[in-house]
């Protein structure tokens, strides 16, 4: 019951933090850059800067749907971003572009976490298929899936969570590292926009590290009732 607990109150945590970084983006968003610089043109510019010119900038729908690409080598940018010339738009622009960058110079916790991806995809089809497999069992056929056998998956596939989840927070805190540097190094902000970009970053990791610590309760979570099914 304490464990449930904790993972409500993550759950809580989880979505505050969610709140918390749509307020500071859509703050930020609303203050226009001193540069007049747009997300795309931040991006276009930070690329140039790193002599990485094989990676295209694209627009993408969705809010705060930014990511980057490894596979076809693309900065994909939300509207709100691409278009936008803020420091919340810049500073998200950056931090992709940051990933870019980490991709061109190997980065090894993001090449560790690439190599986790087929893996990570795996697991999440496994679980889900127990889990199915555990409900329906529990109402038309007990025998289905041994539970002790169902409990060992599911702690194989959150181990596989966890690790990717705490990989991914060096790759993603890197890529805002570089990200704020680059916006300091080419004056693109000015300090008190640098602090915005600053801020709005801060909680867009901070969402990272809520999981990466909620993936790692649930985990323990599952291990503790395998281990008092065996009493």
């Amino acid at each position: 019951m304490f464990i449930i607990v904790i993972l409500i109150g993550f759950a809580v945590i989880s979505y505050a933090v969610q709140s918390k970084l749509k307020s500071k983006f859509k703050k930020y968003s609303q203050i226009t850059l001193s540069s007049g610089i747009s997300g795309r043109e931040a991006a276009e510019k930070m690329l140039k800067d790193n002599g990485i010119y094989d990676v295209k900038v694209m627009s993408v729908e969705g809010q705060l749907t930014d990511h980057y690409n490894p596979a076809n080598k693309t900065v994909n940018l939300s509207s709100d971003v691409y278009n936008n010339r803020s420091a919340a738009a810049v500073a998200v622009a950056a931090h992709e572009v940051g990933h870019a960058v980490q991709h061109a110079k190997a980065y090894s916790f993001l090449e560790l976490r690439s190599a986790l991806v087929p893996l990570q995809n795996v697991s999440a089809k496994i679980i889900n298929f127990v889990f199915m497999a555990m409900l329906f069992g529990a109402f038309a056929l007990p025998q289905l899936i041994n539970p002790q056998l169902a409990l060992m998956v599911i702690i194989g596939c959150y181990t596989v969570f966890t690790l990717f989840a705490f990989i991914t927070l060096p790759v993603e805190y890197d890529a805002s590292k570089r990200g704020l540097a680059w916006m300091t190094t080419s004056g693109v902000t000015t300090p008190q926009e640098h602090d915005m970009a600053k801020d709005s970053l801060k909680w867009a990791a901070r969402t990272y590290l809520v999981a990466a610590i909620a993936s790692l309760v649930t985990l323990l979570y599952y291990v503790m009732m395998f281990l008092g099914s065996r009493d």
